[in-house]
């Protein structure tokens, strides 16, 4: 009797791990979406996975706006089906980076991407995807525009969460040492009498000043011509783009060859049309078809974020009004928050989460805004 049931858990364990490379096979060719893999794997059915998927929905209609760096903490509930959904602005050049942080290292969390199509019923494309069991995303931006961030819990998702988001620039600063205050001249400026405009930036620093590859690369081209001046064209084959770093007073090595970021490239002069000004980079971007293309976010710095939570986080998910309340758009009082909405006394919503002194909620109509903690107390 003993040894037949350990024939049975030996045929059990075998079936499974065949189901297991099974599955990674077909993914091989089907591709399946992380939400497919997870009614898939977690044997999802078809009633209770439509009931969580269709609040994605419910996310594209949300106009809660917000700017980067954003924490939001929170406690999810099982099967309270929440999404969060967020629009922000992004530009190109900019990379954003979102987390997902929870008690458990069990917990799924699906994070989606979405941008804003120029179209005249303003439909959201889904651009990236967060991987099965990942609870993270990062994502470079190629197009300026409106984004949509939308995250999901797994359905009975029990746990404490922090919702971080911040951006960065895809490349290091072009000038060791250097600083955004150190860029003097931007797109778009007039040259020569308005007859051209500036294809890039200007970055000033002290002559001599090492001037560095922004990621890894190979050099095409150095030389002493043109308005130029010493420059360095360097291609960053990841991104399809050309990066060109002019008026130098010296190249560090001259030819073709392989550089890793930070390597020197050479030193800040004022060779070229720029005798006359005073020592500076000139950086620029050209990308395929597109010609010469803003460089500035692909450089600019951002502060290390502070991602500690200040204040409570919300325990109950379900709160009144203490008075009449405006319902913003945006987790702030200030120019950049719209009021989308007003409640009345003791009316009741369910809060999602909290943002500095500003809790995320729904209204009865299913309506998300922000809600100052000043206006709202736990019933």
């Amino acid at each position: 009797m003993q040894r037949l049931k350990i024939t049975r858990l030996f045929l059990t364990i075998i079936f499974l791990a065949g189901c297991s490379q099974l599955n990674k096979a077909t993914d091989l060719i089907t591709n399946p979406t992380s939400k497919e893999r997870y009614k898939r794997d977690y044997k999802i059915s078809d009633e209770l996975y439509r009931i969580w998927e269709d609040q994605l929905a419910l996310a594209f209609k949300d106009s809660v706006k917000i700017e980067t760096p954003f924490l939001q903490a929170g406690n999810f509930k099982p099967r309270s089906f929440p999404v969060y959904s967020y629009n922000l602005d992004l530009k190109t050049g900019e990379k954003l980076d979102i987390s997902v942080e929870v008690d458990s290292s069990s917990q799924l969390v699906f994070i989606e991407l979405y941008q804003l199509q120029n179209d005249s019923l303003k439909t959201y494309r889904n651009i990236s995807a967060s991987d099965f069991n990942r609870r993270s995303l990062t994502h470079e931006i190629e197009f300026t525009g409106t984004y949509k961030v939308v995250i999901q819990p797994e359905i009975n998702a029990s746990s404490p969460f922090r919702i971080k988001m911040r951006t960065q620039p895809v490349y290091q600063f072009p000038v060791a040492g250097g600083k955004n205050t150190n860029i003097q001249s931007f797109w778009g400026a007039n040259r020569d009498g308005g007859r051209r405009s500036h294809e890039g930036i200007d970055i000033f620093a002290a002559r001599g000043t090492p001037v560095v590859a922004v990621t890894d690369g190979y050099v095409t081209s150095t030389g002493d011509r043109g308005l130029g001046g010493k420059q360095v064209w360097l291609r960053d084959q990841k991104r399809s783009q050309t990066l060109y770093y002019a008026h130098l007073d010296s190249i560090a090595k001259e030819g073709r060859r392989n550089v890793k970021a930070g390597d020197t490239l050479g030193f800040v002069g004022n060779t070229g049309n720029a005798r006359t000004t005073p020592p500076h980079l000139h950086f620029g971007i050209y990308k395929g078809y597109r010609g010469a293309i803003d460089p500035l976010h692909f450089v600019f710095q951002f502060d290390e974020p502070n991602f500690d939570f200040p204040g409570v986080v919300p325990q109950t998910p379900t709160y009144i009004t203490k008075g009449t309340a405006n319902l913003r758009s945006f987790p702030a009082s200030s120019r950049n928050s719209q009021v989308i909405g007003n409640l009345k006394p003791q009316d009741t919503i369910t809060v999602l989460g909290k943002a500095d002194e500003w809790y995320h909620i729904r209204t009865r109509e299913l309506q998300a805004a922000f809600i100052h903690e000043s206006l709202v107390a736990p019933l």
